[in-house]
């Protein structure tokens, strides 16, 4: 193990660099990892919808975006404003791994929206500096430390494993206010399609392609099935009419952006294609479009050109359930949803709403447009349309399920089709 500072770790933030050193394999294979969802480490004996409750709970924070990093240098570290608003505790999946010689498991919360390139080196050290939100915030979530190296043990199916020695990450000893729930959680696991994510930096060293993968178990099933997240030749041929669409480059942006088009509430489209750019990014760093697992529930653009696309998405809704005599739940809900409506017995016929990209059609069935309150827990069951608005539109992972995502750098692009997520099996 490399000369390293010792610290008392209370935070793993996990990097990759491009300065790793270790031999590569001769062909790029693949690696395969159990995603655990967050509120399946929850304490206390909670039914399915109180977990599922807290998690969209915790993902209210993670409704609005700051501008994007800025860098504020001194001599002793380097200060990134990261671009989401949101704090650790929002993420909706962890994944579990081993780490250093001992192999100590660790749980590190997955993000396709982090990465995190932004060391200082100097006298054989590199610190960072990394601040959640906005700058100007009270109580915003930082975290301090020096870069590591160690080895990680991944799996590769249900029996064998593969160590990659000298990984470096961040390892950090000042976290003002960040508190991952029950220290359970160590940090988070970049995915951004950065140089420094995780699937960029194992296809430099030709250990996997370029592309990760995974099928979200729909959140009322995942008891009994657990999602998978793949890497490389881990990830199953779709059967059946894969979509894409490719993905948007933005300078200094590593997100996962895509061109939404128009949007369609049933079958309708709203016509927002006429208006060029409506979703594009804006040059004050808000609006675009984009894909992150981190987001439990997708988010509309409220500040569109042109047109507000929040409200005129959610109008359509509130007059198809207005239309059929749904009773409108008034006052607002404990899960901060706008539009809610009291169940019918009997009734299934939710409305879907399709997310028209360049190049393809991301339908998304009604049922997993809205979010089910329990009538057991309730005395008087409703249900919600699952959006929040934002300054951004994101595909969040609420709108993901049983849908099998691949995120392809190698120039495929962003992918989907529908799957029964419960049938994908650990290798």
């Amino acid at each position: 193990m490399a000369r390293i500072p010792v610290f008392t770790i209370a935070i793993l933030l996990f990097f990759i660099a491009s300065f790793q050193a270790s031999s590569a394999t001769s062909k790029p294979t693949g690696l395969s990892m159990k995603l655990i969802r967050r509120d399946l480490l929850f304490p206390g004996n909670l039914t399915t919808f109180q977990r599922i409750r807290r998690l969209v709970q915790l993902s209210v924070r993670a409704q609005n975006f700051d501008s994007f990093p800025s860098r504020n240098q001194s001599e002793d570290n380097v200060l990134v404003r990261l671009p989401i608003g949101r704090v650790p505790e929002s993420y909706a999946y962890v994944v579990e791994f081993k780490i250093g010689s001992q192999f100590h498991p660790v749980k590190l919360l997955m993000d396709t929206g982090s990465e995190n390139n932004r060391f200082r080196c100097y006298n054989n050290e590199c610190v960072y500096n990394i601040q959640y939100g906005a700058t100007s915030r009270r109580n915003s979530a930082r975290t301090k430390g020096v870069a590591s190296f160690e080895a990680f043990q991944f799996p590769v199916d249900t029996v064998h494993t593969t160590v990659i020695n000298d990984m470096i990450f961040g390892c950090s000893n000042d976290n003002p206010n960040i508190d991952f729930a029950n220290g359970q959680i160590s940090g988070i696991l970049g995915l951004s399609r950065g140089p420094d994510g995780l699937a960029s930096q194992l296809a430099k060293r030709g250990i996997i392609e370029n592309r990760f993968s995974y099928c979200l178990v729909p959140f009322h099933d995942v008891l009994r099935q657990l999602t998978i997240l793949r890497f490389g030749d881990h990830i199953p041929l779709p059967v059946g009419n894969l979509q894409y669409t490719d993905f948007i480059l933005y300078p200094g942006r590593n997100h996962y952006y895509v061109e939404l088009l128009d949007i369609s509430v049933g079958f309708q489209k709203k016509g927002f294609e006429s208006i060029p750019g409506m979703f594009e990014l804006r040059q004050d760093g808000l609006g675009g479009s984009l894909i992150d697992s981190g987001t439990v529930v997708s988010t509309i653009d409220e500040n569109t050109i042109g047109r507000n696309a929040y409200k005129e998405v959610m109008a359509e809704f509130q007059a198809y359930y207005d239309k059929k005599n749904f009773g409108r739940k008034v006052g607002q809900v404990e899960e901060k949803f706008e539009l809610c409506y009291y169940n019918k017995a009997g009734f299934r016929d939710f409305v879907t709403m399709t997310l028209h990209f360049e190049g393809g059609d991301y339908f998304i069935d009604g049922k997993y447009m809205h979010y089910f309150a329990d009538e057991e827990e309730e005395g008087e069951g409703y249900f919600c349309v699952a959006l929040f608005k934002s300054s951004k539109t994101i595909l969040g992972a609420w709108q993901q399920q049983n849908m099998r995502i691949i995120y392809d750098m190698n120039g495929g692009g962003f992918q989907w089709i529908t799957e029964t997520c419960a049938n994908d099996h650990f290798p």
